[in-house]
């Protein structure tokens, strides 16, 4: 990259005059750096510099004044990876550009997400910084899965045209050569018509063919990159088969420069060992265009256009005119355009494709509705308040994205051993060679080009490239489906270690508002007139306790009484006259300040307590009339969901901010044996560093005051009906409102942290496990040498193994049953 003359840099936090020269003294005393003019109205530092390496310098120093450098990010579709090795020389070609701070490449999704200093470069520096390494690259687009998908579609079907090209041009060399040793007749026919010499100039021609057509993109790749002293897949292909061709070239037309012994040609070698590798590619192309399956899904949700009412007629518009405030008219059956709230009509609304809840969700006025579902047979009216990229949708989405592209810790391990492992196979592959040459029996030169070209064959790292990046893609993307979002990928690993989960109460194991619970009457009153006159009285209050009961009493359908003399009490109760009776309702001080006896009623007001029910008393005309019974109610999945992770081997805590006396009782009452209770926002930061003493701990809340909590937390679990602020400190988020998704997010950790390990597995076993009988550790006592065709079969094979063990994520069941509330 050519050395940069001069750049301008966004700088954040500049606010005055005195930013501005704090800023401008900063950077000139950078060494190499001049020319610095400051703007504060475009928040801009422009500055030239001496070597494009001072720009680390720089953005050291804007940092340490505390005026960072703005960071962009961009991703970039790559083209023409085949392994890890490939991964490692993009990284470390985009780390290379001046002012780029971060590079991830994955190679399951062919792409890479740079962050850069906004102004320092342009995508284009990229994208010209990764051809050099020798691999295509444009900016993805906006929908990266559909892009990916049509083109994995596009490289399977020209991958399959020239496995058939290839197929139809090596299978006579195989049948020639092969055919010949395996059926001693078919050998003697061949040299009765034919002739040896004829049969291989047929072979080096068709060969010759497959290297030059089909196979020619192994050499273009490979050679570059081995000259470079960079080898990667494709050179360890191009060089083994390259070997094989050569040497059977020299046999074909130059006989005398070998011993009469070893005059043999391997072209079917040659030509086999490229229609095996083109199939595993052929294989690859096919299933990761299925790993992004779960994104083009989310895609598909989308809508393209919506009914707005202009004027009380209706108008289709495209989506992206839609705008915040617009009244949109959905019919039934149709999917909802974007967030809303109804204004008008009644309907039950699929919601499963977002939250994983299998049951419609009944849509009244003043309900809101989210982009993506499916409305049902009623029609609405809703009024947009999130359109175009704040919708829930396209967030999800955009987690989802992020997610895949992210990189686990345990893919370092495997970026390490990559960084040296295909240098070191050709020094392996040569070593074999050499000892051949000078221990082997004779023929040792044929013996030391098939071993030598089965090591280089059958190392090829496409699979341990493959075992991470494919396994998070399909893992996350199945979690999504079921309703469970992974903000940041390596909580995917994270969660897998945790030791104990800790629940918030309000919004996360209970509803997170009052509800009327108990009624327990006196003798001689009703329950619908003692409901309704209670109900009539508290109708005038704005407590939320007064709300829970006037909900309560609406949902049994009570009778609506008139109230007159309405009077509140602070930290009483309320007095009213309904419908000519005298209504008292409020806490006991207020039944023993008006003189009421309140009876049997007494000991049934304790036991409310004790369950953790907020208790009311109701007297009508001077008498009690009864008991009343608020609570904040448990969800009915949360005594299921947390057996289901105790199950499991995890210890369950709750932490809450309410009185003890509640908080044991509803602990009692979802089986939780630990509790912290009566903290702060502050105090439950405190209290997860007491509890992470016992190992790795996750935090589950829903509030604005959990989001300390869920930062603090090696892993925040964050329910997605919560506030915003709980939601971007969380790192998984649950689209469903309760426990449910926990366990499901457990599950889905468990099961790709499982198949990454057997991908891994799989990936270095094969390696260790094969390199050495390729290079023949077997034929000392057995007189076994692995031939290289079988060795570019087995290469094939391991990528596809691990490509479809991770494809098996997809099926991936969720672990409580919706309908039920029950574990599976």
């Amino acid at each position: 990259m050519n050395e940069l003359k001069s750049i301008s840099l966004s700088v954040e936090g500049m606010t005055c005059a005195s930013c501005v020269a704090r800023v401008d003294r900063g950077l000139s005393a950078v060494e190499g750096v001049s020319g610095v003019s400051v703007n504060l109205a475009s928040e801009s530092a422009r500055l030239t510099l001496a070597r494009p390496e001072n720009l680390a310098a720089v953005a050291e120093r804007l940092d340490a004044l505390g005026y960072p450098a703005r960071k962009a990010t961009v991703t970039l579709a790559v083209e023409g990876m085949t392994c890890a090795s490939c991964v490692g020389r993009v990284e470390r070609a985009l780390a290379a550009v001046p002012g780029v701070t971060e590079a991830h490449v994955n190679l399951a999704a062919e792409n890479a997400q740079v962050t850069y200093l906004d102004g320092a470069i342009e995508p284009a520096d990229l994208i010209r910084a990764t051809e050099s390494a020798g691999y295509a690259a444009h900016v993805a687009k906006a929908d990266a899965a559909e892009d990916m998908a049509t083109r994995k579609e596009e490289e399977a079907r020209s991958l399959r045209v020239k496995v058939l090209i290839a197929a139809l041009l090596a299978v006579p060399v195989f049948v020639l050569e092969m055919g010949g040793h395996m059926i001693p007749a078919f050998h003697h026919l061949i040299m009765a018509t034919i002739g040896r010499e004829a049969s291989w100039l047929v072979q080096f021609a068709l060969t010759t063919a497959v290297l030059v057509g089909p196979g020619r993109q192994f050499y273009i790749k490979g050679v570059p990159a081995l000259l470079k002293g960079a080898p990667d897949m494709n050179s360890l292909v191009a060089v083994g088969t390259g070997a094989a061709y050569a040497y059977s070239l020299v046999a074909t037309f130059a006989p005398g420069l070998l011993p009469a012994g070893v005059r043999a040609v391997y072209f079917e070698a040659a030509a086999v060992i490229i229609v095996l590798i083109l199939v595993g590619r052929w294989m690859e192309a096919r299933a990761k265009g299925r790993t992004g399956a779960a994104i083009r899904k989310l895609l598909g949700l989308q809508v393209r256009t919506a009914t707005v009412l202009a004027d009380g007629e209706p108008r289709e518009v495209e989506i992206e005119a839609l705008k915040a405030g617009d009244l949109v008219l959905v019919r039934p059956g149709e999917r909802i355009a974007v967030d809303g709230e109804v204004i008008e009509g009644e309907s039950h609304v699929d919601e499963s494709m977002i939250t994983g809840e299998p049951l419609p969700v009944a849509k009244v006025q003043g309900t809101s509705v989210t982009g993506g579902t499916v409305n049902g047979a009623g029609s609405i009216t809703f009024r947009a308040t999130r359109v175009g990229a704040d919708t829930t949708l396209a967030q999800i989405i955009r987690m989802v994205e992020e997610a895949q592209g992210a990189k686990l810790p345990i893919q370092g391990l495997v970026d390490r051993i990559t960084l040296w492992f295909v240098p070191a196979v050709m020094a392996l592959a040569v070593l074999t060679v050499l000892v051949w040459l000078f221990l082997g029996p004779d023929p040792a030169l044929t013996y030391a080009l098939v071993a030598g070209v089965s090591v280089l064959i059958i190392a090829c790292p496409c699979a341990m490239g493959l075992a991470t990046p494919t396994s998070i893609m399909v893992g996350t993307g199945r979690a999504a489906e079921l309703g469970v979002l992974f903000r940041k990928g390596d909580a995917l690993q994270a969660l897998s270690g945790v030791v104990t989960v800790a629940l918030d109460k309000t919004g996360t194991v209970t509803l997170g508002r009052p509800e009327l619970t108990d009624v327990i009457l006196a003798d001689g009153f009703e329950r619908a007139d003692v409901l309704a006159r209670v109900a009539a009285a508290e109708a005038r209050s704005e407590h939320p306790i007064a709300e829970a009961i006037v909900r309560g009493a609406a949902a049994e359908g009570v009778q609506r009484l008139d109230v007159q003399d309405f009077a509140s009490f602070t930290g009483y109760g309320v007095r009213a006259m309904v419908a000519v009776e005298d209504v008292l309702v409020g806490a006991e001080r207020l039944m023993v300040r008006e003189g009421i006896a309140l009876g049997p009623l007494a000991e049934a007001q304790a036991d409310l307590a004790r369950r953790g029910r907020t208790a009311l008393f109701a007297a009508i005309g001077g008498r009690i009339a009864a008991v009343i019974g608020v609570a904040d109610p448990v969800k009915p999945a949360s005594r299921a969901a947390i057996a289901a992770l105790r199950a499991r081997g995890l210890q369950v805590a709750m932490i809450t901010g309410d009185k003890r006396e509640t908080a044991v009782a509803i602990a009692a009452e979802v089986g939780i044996d630990r509790v912290v209770a009566d903290v702060l926002p502050g105090g439950k930061v405190e209290a997860l560093e007491t509890l992470k003493a016992a190992g790795r701990i996750a935090f589950v809340g829903d509030g604005i005051n959990d989001a300390p909590a869920l930062a603090h937390a090696d892993v925040g679990i964050a329910i997605g009906t919560g506030t915003d602020v709980a939601i971007e400190s969380a790192d998984v988020v649950l689209m469903s409102g309760d426990l449910r998704g926990v366990v499901n997010a457990f599950e889905v950790s468990r099961r790709t942290m499982a198949n990454i390990r057997e991908n891994l597995f799989w990936a270095f076993g094969y390696n260790v496990a094969l390199i050495p009988v390729a290079a023949g550790a077997l034929y000392p006592a057995f007189g076994l040498l692995l031939s290289p065709v079988l060795a570019a079969g087995a290469m094939a094979l391991s990528s596809v193994f691990v490509l479809t063990n991770a494809l098996r994520l997809r099926r991936i069941a969720p672990a409580m049953d919706e309908r039920s509330g029950g574990a599976r």
